[in-house]
């Protein structure tokens, strides 16, 4: 995981839970969670709309515009 090793994950946790106290830990993790969630939302949005088909029988020329 990012080239850390068992130590340096265990002192890098030592020095969050020594900042931010044993209470925040939980809500910190909980706000990461929830981000996360929201951006992979967005990324399937933005994918789904960039995958997504013209309607049927809608044609586009080249400009983009309908073509009769």
């Amino acid at each position: 995981m990012f080239g850390l090793g068992a130590t340096e994950l265990a002192v890098l946790f030592l020095i969050v839970l020594l900042i931010f106290g044993p209470s925040q830990i939980p809500k910190m993790a909980k706000g990461l969670g929830q981000a996360m969630r929201e951006f992979r939302k967005a990324q399937r949005e933005i994918g789904d709309e960039l995958n997504r088909d013209d309607a049927p029988g809608e044609k586009h020329g080249p400009d983009d515009k309908p073509i009769q």
